[in-house]
């Protein structure tokens, strides 16, 4: 699991089929203030097993009350942004990604693809690609957004394949980005133009 205007209500969710190979079908859907309790419990699931591909730290998010994470999906929920939520054939939450978008009006240009996270045991099936292209989606019938960006870790190169394959430009590294059990991670940052404009 790997960052203002008035909000504006969004639709109703509306599950779209995920094509994939594999036993089971998957649906991605807008996550919201129900899927709180599934949604944190994976969040931290995340924050665990790969610590160094995110900016929060497990102890830090569990230590937060379950109002925070609702919060969160709120935010949201409510719009201009949006999270999205991979479920496997049991209902099962095995992925997330979310769309941050900026409220200054400077910058509202500008969205942020965070929290992206697949399970490790729903790896391999295109959950990725599938909650990427969601955020893509959204961002590009926003109206107002021209591009997203994102941070990778350093070294996580499935995670640079996938960005880079939906069209995602590194354009910068910073160093010592955040401090993992005291050792260093760098992070790449990376830019997909929504428009053919610089």
């Amino acid at each position: 699991m790997s960052a203002s205007a008035e909000p504006t209500p969004v639709a109703t969710p509306v599950a779209e089929p995920v094509a994939e190979p594999g036993p089971e079908p998957v649906t991605v859907r807008r996550l919201g203030r129900a899927d709180a309790v599934p949604y944190r419990a994976f969040r931290l699931a995340a924050l665990r097993e790969t610590p160094s591909a995110f900016t929060s730290s497990h102890a830090e998010e569990r230590a937060k009350p379950l109002s925070a994470t609702l919060e969160r999906l709120a935010e949201a929920e409510d719009g201009p942004g949006a999270l999205f939520g991979a479920f496997d054939g049991a209902g099962v939450l095995v992925g997330a990604a979310g769309l941050k978008v900026a409220r200054r009006s400077q910058e509202r240009h500008k969205g942020t693809l965070y929290g992206m996270a697949v399970a490790p045991e729903a790896a391999g099936r295109g959950i990725g690609r599938a909650l990427v292209g969601e955020v893509l989606r959204t961002a590009a019938e926003d109206g107002l957004l021209r591009q997203v960006l994102l941070t990778v870790s350093e070294g996580n190169e499935a995670a640079l394949r996938l960005y880079t394959a939906c069209g995602f430009e590194v354009w910068g590294r910073e160093p010592r980005a955040v401090l993992v059990g005291g050792l260093a991670v760098a992070k790449l940052h990376l830019v997909r133009l929504l428009d053919t404009g610089r």
